[in-house]
């Protein structure tokens, strides 16, 4: 019986599917657009594509029907914070209606510590419904991804790297594909795993360290340069208060237990995951 990915063509969900297929499951690939390119390819790589609308809690249970287990992932990233509630709310009414055997919600590491970070509390309160709900579930919070830093090639070209952090302050982190790798070994054993909240984190580099590794892999030299966190505090409330708190407080994750806890993931260092991307040799 297959495992039904919300979200398979994002970041994560796909990292989810690719896990998925790659341990040998059957997966139900739940995309907005099945004709899309990414959809196309997860169909050629073996995957069943179904339509679903996150905000539908019918087109979701139609997706759950038939299947052993779903993942499920929101954001606030595309339509707001009240959407992803919205969204939350719906994926949780569609599993009950669904009679969904195991529902694996991706929140964020420290959402359940009253952070008041915006993105992390509407994740917050969707865990707390779904707690409500006495649905057979397993949550699965990250950490920030490493992908993040794909975001600043510009500044990678230039030699650079920014961040409103420390220079010397770890921030754990990891890779997208032992994200996937993680709820793949969740969903082949519900019964150890419903219940549990796992926190997921694969190395700790400091921005010095990022910066470092990044211009190893690239070839040239990247310099960290931290920026002024108060420049967010107008333009972005929600990342000013995430960047504030992984200065002050940062993640919790145990990484030696997690390690203990799921011993075939590889745990991508944070240097073996800069050495696979495709970045722009840093002008001298």
């Amino acid at each position: 019986m297959s495992i039904a990915v919300l979200g398979a063509t994002g970041g994560q969900g796909g990292a989810v599917a690719a896990a998925l297929l790659e341990a040998g499951r059957a997966v139900r690939a739940v995309v907005r657009d099945p004709g899309s390119g990414r959809a196309r390819a997860l169909a050629a790589a073996g995957a069943e594509v179904v339509p679903g609308n996150l905000f539908d809690a019918g087109s979701l249970a139609e997706a759950f029907r038939g299947t052993t287990a779903a993942f499920a992932v929101t954001t606030p990233f595309q339509d707001g914070l009240e959407a992803e509630v919205a969204q939350g709310t719906a994926i949780v009414r569609a599993a009950e209606d669904a009679a969904l055997p195991h529902l694996v919600l991706a929140s964020v590491a420290s959402a359940d510590r009253a952070t008041g970070i915006p993105h992390f509390e509407t994740k917050a309160r969707t865990e707390e419904l779904l707690a409500g709900s006495g649905l057979p579930a397993t949550v699965v919070a990250p950490t920030y991804f490493y992908d993040n830093a794909l975001g600043a090639l510009d500044e990678v070209a230039a030699g650079l790297l920014t961040m409103p952090l420390p220079g010397d302050t770890p921030l754990q982190q990891v890779a997208r594909q032992d994200l996937g790798r993680v709820v793949a070994a969740v969903v082949a054993d519900p019964d150890r795993w419903i219940g549990q909240r796992i926190e997921v984190a694969g190395d700790d580099p400091t921005p010095v360290r990022m910066a470092e590794e990044i211009g190893r892999a690239a070839g040239g030299k990247v310099a960290f340069r931290q920026t002024p966190l108060a420049d967010l505090c107008t333009t972005s409330p929600d990342m000013f208060a995430m960047y504030s708190f992984l200065a002050d407080t940062g993640y919790q994750v145990d990484l030696e237990a997690l390690r203990t806890q799921f011993p075939t993931v590889p745990w991508t260092s944070y240097a073996a995951w800069a050495d696979t991307q495709d970045w722009p040799t840093p002008r001298p």
